[in-house]
């Protein structure tokens, strides 16, 4: 139930990706996909590797991970849309 309560959750951070401009890599489904697998994989290693029963506090553990997947995917794309436009900031 961990796993669903992650993927779920990672899922619904996604849908604020509409909020900031489409410089994701791989455009939104690649910041669908990376979304998904930061909140599964940072649930995992605060879970300390276990999937048992879900609780509300399983559902928060993924938060952190979706947006540090979509900040990933984010950076990734703006770095590879224009290389020098995050060194002239």
């Amino acid at each position: 139930m961990n796993m669903l309560a992650w993927v779920m959750m990672g899922i619904a951070i996604w849908h604020f990706a509409i909020f900031v401009p489409d410089h994701f890599w791989g455009g939104i489904v690649g910041a669908f996909a990376f979304a998904v697998v930061g909140s599964v994989v940072v649930g995992l290693a605060l879970a300390g590797g276990e999937i048992d029963d879900a609780s509300l506090a399983t559902a928060l553990e993924a938060i952190p991970g979706a947006i540090l997947g979509l900040g990933v995917s984010y950076f990734i794309g703006l770095r590879r849309e224009d290389p020098a436009l995050l060194h002239n900031r």
